[in-house]
């Protein structure tokens, strides 16, 4: 894939991209924008090329006609799961947490702008984003013991207990139960809730923010947000020492002296 975001048509979901942000929203409202083989393995794709378009600052994960995702397609997905050897299931499993691993290891800040249904893997989606903004009508199920299977899904035993906590996790991940909106604004796992008619408005305001910051120093962070997960402290200042001796060599470091020197507004370039 050579992704030109000014062009890029997607097969099995709907991109648009304006300023340096992309937005993303899952195309079946019908049946509440659920997972296919294909949409899981193009997201991957997408994500994964990210790495290497610069002009894409920030990513918004929108919702569409009311719902995030209803998760995994149950006729086009769970169906032939059922018919499948250990073979072919691991290799599916393998391919759903490439995609978290995708999105986790792309340099851009990810956005979820979540409404309505979040359903098992449309539920891990917003929760292997960077920031999660939601309406009060959220509902967010991780119910895959529901369906017989254990909550240990596309990373979430690794993600949600360091969003949450672990007794919130585990309730959530034992019992598939809905975490409400209030709820997850409580816990930590929304960073905020607004009305409906100011979701795609907030997610909007908040990426064309982190669109206009400095962009290397942005992603250093989340690089660092993820690897210093398994660090012992003093591991991770070293590792903090280091990236942020990277930052200070930038210009977008010389430029934010340079405007306070001068009383203005930075303008950073991402370099």
């Amino acid at each position: 894939m050579n992704l030109n975001p000014a062009k890029f048509k997607p097969a099995h979901f709907d991109w648009s991209f304006d300023d340096g942000v992309a937005t993303i929203r899952l195309n079946r409202p019908e049946r509440k924008n659920p997972l296919t083989f294909e949409s899981y393995a193009e997201l991957r794709d997408t994500f994964r090329e990210l790495v290497y378009v610069k002009s894409v600052k920030a990513v918004v994960l929108a919702p569409n006609e009311g719902n995030f995702s209803s998760g995994g397609d149950v006729h086009e997905i769970i169906g032939p799961l059922v018919e499948m050897d250990m073979t072919g299931l691991l290799e599916f499993t393998r391919m759903t947490g490439d995609l978290v691993k995708a999105m986790r290891h792309c340099p851009q800040p990810i956005i979820a702008a979540v409404d309505g249904i979040s359903a098992g893997a449309g539920a891990i989606l917003p929760m292997a984003a960077d920031l999660r903004i939601a309406t009060p009508a959220a509902r967010t199920y991780f119910l895959f013991n529901r369906v017989g299977l254990a909550g240990c899904d596309m990373g979430a035993c690794a993600i949600l207990p360091r969003i949450i906590g672990q007794g919130r996790a585990a309730e959530l991940l034992f019992t598939g139960r809905a975490m409400s909106a209030d709820e997850g604004l409580a816990w930590g796992y929304f960073n905020r809730v607004v009305d409906e008619s100011k979701l795609l408005e907030a997610a909007a305001e908040l990426a064309s923010e982190l669109a206009a910051g400095p962009n290397f120093a942005n992603a250093m962070t989340k690089n660092q947000l993820n690897v210093e997960w398994d660090m012992s402290l003093d591991t991770a200042i070293e590792a903090e020492a280091q990236a942020q001796a990277i930052c200070m060599q930038t210009g977008d470091f010389e430029r934010a002296y340079r405007a306070f020197v001068d009383k203005e507004s930075p303008e950073f370039e991402g370099n």
